[in-house]
């Protein structure tokens, strides 16, 4: 008698084995066709827009597009999905760009949206196109290193198709999810700049200046742990002292101005197409925000990051107990004092 969890009592130990392999493969690509329901749902939303359809068509096709060429075929051929970074911040261009072709609302409040994706897209394809001049990307990017130490774990172990499974679930992202606050703010038609969306602009540009501050202060302080002959020490200047990624926490909110902005939009949707599409494009606008932390969190943001640094440095364990990892906050030993 032969007894599993899988296939219970059997006298047929070679059926029973086959049952077991054959249920935890299916189990496993169920998984991966569950990461994809957010996005299919997001898609079959804005078909069922009468607003969103025309624009959703277009932004589909140059998305695939562009993720097709620039990173599905060099992400296959060199085995790496550092191509990820150059695919969806050009990506971002492409929606402002779409915005202001398409856009069919208020003109400065299309022109606002779009030139927000376009600076915010342009900032980061352009420093990634030259961190790939330089032969940055010959090698893989210790965050998509992680992700295979994920798939491993996961028991994935072709990896082949896991690349081009994580490089299609960040293009979907930029089908739906992050294109949602521009497509929204970009058919409104009200002349009417309400105070919300005014906050929301503001604390656009603020945390996107943020962002940048982080990011000078981190390659300031590495160029001068460099001259000085330094190695291996942890960043605790400027915004770093009071969070242990700050940029990936001004990014963070950059999308939930976005977010911010939009919601007086929403009412034109909710007048417009009906309850159940206004509460579905409500859903999925505060969802935005949950794909943007669980990225920059667990994905390819500081649980990635402090995982290479804590081996790397010896100081970062200390670090991690006595700052904080995402939100900003007082250092822990300043708090006693």
């Amino acid at each position: 008698m032969y007894l599993t969890k899988d296939c219970g009592a059997t006298n047929s130990r070679p059926v029973c084995l086959i049952k077991t392999v054959m249920n935890r493969a299916l189990k496993k690509q169920s998984n991966r066709i569950l990461g994809y329901l957010p996005f299919a749902l997001c898609i079959t939303l804005f078909v069922f827009s009468n607003t969103l359809r025309t624009f959703t068509f277009w932004n589909g096709g140059v998305q695939l597009l562009l993720f097709i060429f620039v990173v599905c075929i060099p992400a296959y051929r060199t085995k790496r999905m550092s191509y990820v970074d150059i695919g969806w911040p050009w990506g971002l261009v492409c929606i402002g760009l779409l915005v202001l072709f398409l856009g069919e609302g208020y003109w400065l409040r299309t022109w606002l949206v779009g030139g927000m994706y376009l600076f915010s897209g342009l900032r980061m394809g352009v420093g990634a196109l030259v961190l790939w001049k330089k032969g940055h990307l010959d090698t893989e990017l210790s965050r998509y290193q992680f992700q295979r130490k994920r798939w491993e774990k996961q028991g994935y172990t072709n990896d082949d198709l896991s690349l081009q499974y994580e490089i299609m679930i960040q293009c979907f992202a930029n089908i739906t999810f992050l294109a949602l606050p521009a497509m929204l703010q970009a058919f409104n038609p009200n002349e009417f700049i309400s105070p919300l969306e005014i906050i929301g602009y503001f604390l656009w540009f603020l945390f996107l200046i943020l962002e940048h501050i982080a990011d000078l202060q981190k390659q300031k302080f590495l160029k001068q742990c460099y001259l000085e002959g330094k190695k291996r020490q942890v960043c605790k200047v400027g915004l770093w002292k009071y969070s242990r990624h700050p940029n990936y926490f001004a990014e963070w909110m950059v999308w939930n101005a976005l977010i911010i902005a939009s919601i007086p939009s929403l009412n034109t949707y909710f007048t417009n197409e009906g309850t159940l599409i206004g509460f579905g494009i409500l859903a999925a606008l505060l969802y935005v925000s949950r794909i943007m932390y669980t990225t920059l969190v667990y994905y390819t943001g500081a649980v990635p990051s402090e995982y290479y640094s804590a081996q790397k440095r010896p100081d970062y364990k200390k670090h991690q107990q006595t700052t904080n990892m995402f939100f900003p906050g007082k250092p822990k030993e300043e708090r006693s004092i």
